[in-house]
């Protein structure tokens, strides 16, 4: 039986360039432009989803299970991100400034010079994650936006009530913005809209539209993924952008820490919830686990390209 697939998608989404190699000013060895799909995962010529390590330069706060499996790394975050790039193969890094989490930061010296360190440890793309406090947004994302200018960087996270200091720092010195909203296609679009009247350009936002752990909300993830990407297609410009999914809550779930093969379950659920998030529409995913990344790996290749398994 022949299956008529007639969809009458009338636009794409937005392409995104992340990194700058020396020809474009930058010293990656690599730049991706992502986006630019007009129709949905696995279908046609789309892109496969790039997969991005996680790493942070406050092991204090990091899963249980990644720092027993990173444990000769975990306090060394330019070797960690060595290692990420050389033996690891991720497409991208992103480093997870924990540091600035704990009470009463302010030691934002340190966090120019980490992010120095690591783009000289490694020549991927790097992703940063900053602060998750308004009171200190401000100079963090300055230090992270300077360290890295020309660069290139992805800086997150931009959310409705503190995005003014990331797109400051994202427009100054030429990064983009990671903008996150809590599961809700209409926050998704209203901080699109924000960050544009802020003056960030369009094809320098990224979508986070929050990701759950797989049985632990990740269904409304999946569906509020699913109709950005369909409203996009449909032509709302203000969701054509590239989603980017980090399943972090996964490998804190109680099935984890209570399992005897911990690390095995581990793999499983972040894998599970990241190959999930690739079917609906995410273009980068971020993985914790050193032991995911290659069955991930393996997981998109057989969906994007099934005729090489």
């Amino acid at each position: 039986m022949m299956i008529s697939y007639t969809p009458g998608w009338t636009a794409s989404i937005r392409e995104v360039v992340i990194g700058a190699t020396a020809a474009e000013g930058g010293t990656r060895r690599i730049s991706y432009r992502i986006g630019g799909e007009s129709d949905l995962p696995c279908i046609g010529q789309g892109k496969k989803p790039l997969i991005a390590f996680e790493i942070c330069d406050d092991p204090a706060l990091w899963p249980d299970v990644v720092r027993s499996a990173c444990t000769k790394l975990i306090d060394n975050p330019p070797a960690w991100a060595s290692y990420v790039d050389t033996t690891l193969q991720a497409d991208l890094i992103r480093l997870n400034l924990t540091s600035t989490r704990r009470r009463n930061f302010d030691a934002y010296d340190s966090v120019g010079k980490t992010v120095t360190a690591i783009l000289a440890a490694t020549s991927l793309p790097l992703i940063i994650e900053g602060s998750a406090d308004a009171e200190i947004d401000s100079e963090v994302f300055q230090r992270c936006g300077e360290a890295g200018e020309k660069e290139r960087l992805v800086l997150g996270t931009a959310e409705a009530a503190r995005y003014r200091s990331v797109a400051a720092a994202a427009i100054a010195y030429g990064h983009s913005v990671i903008a996150q909203s809590p599961i809700d296609v209409n926050l998704a679009k209203q901080l699109n809209i924000l960050l544009r009247e802020a003056g960030v350009p369009d094809d320098r936002v990224i979508i986070d539209p929050y990701t759950g752990a797989l049985g632990y909300g990740f269904e409304y993830t999946y569906s509020t993924m699913e109709r950005i990407r369909f409203a996009a297609l449909k032509g709302d410009a203000d969701l054509a952008m590239p989603m980017i999914c980090a399943p972090s809550d996964t490998l804190t779930i109680k099935e984890i820490r209570g399992a005897v093969h911990n690390h095995e379950t581990a793999v499983s659920w972040e894998v599970a919830t990241s190959v999930a998030a690739a079917l609906a529409g995410a273009t980068i995913l971020v993985v914790r686990h050193p032991g995911s990344l290659t069955q991930l790996r393996k997981a998109i290749d057989s969906l994007w390209n099934p005729e090489v398994f």
